[in-house]
């Protein structure tokens, strides 16, 4: 008769297996509501990223900004009413982290701008609407 210990190595093999591709795939990605609201930070927001910094629009932003009908107004309500999805996000990004915001805008569209605070500005890196793929001739 075979011992039955035999498939213990196997047995946990697979269920390390399981549980690395239910942590993995299962998960999704994880959004985050910012205190916006009340003025303080918390370890969900990061205190580089300052909601009322002045903006600047890489080239890449204003274009897809034009291709995808999104306005100067709804990045900046993006970026004061948005969610940060941390799975999106780099904090270590260089030369500045980066940050995916997503939310609606007035207007329905679901959006996600990804910001990077950078010294006493925050650029615009990329604008993406997440419900509609666009035709865009950006570079």
């Amino acid at each position: 008769m075979r011992s039955k210990g035999k498939y213990i190595p196997v047995i946990l093999l697979a269920l390390l297996l399981f549980m690395a591709w239910h942590q993995q795939w299962w998960k999704g990605p994880r959004v985050v509501t910012p205190p916006h609201k009340s003025g303080h930070n918390t370890v969900n927001e990061p205190s580089i990223l300052n909601r009322h910094a002045r903006l600047e629009y890489t080239l890449h932003a204003r274009c897809r900004m034009e291709c995808r009908h999104i306005t100067e107004e709804e990045v900046t309500e993006i970026l004061t009413e948005g969610r940060i999805n941390t799975e999106r996000s780099n904090p270590m990004d260089l030369p500045c982290p980066t940050f995916a915001l997503e939310g609606y805008s007035d207007e329905g569209q679901h959006l996600r701008i990804v910001f990077a605070p950078c010294d006493s500005v925050t650029r615009v890196v990329t604008c993406i609407d997440l419900d509609k793929e666009w035709n865009c001739n950006c570079n």
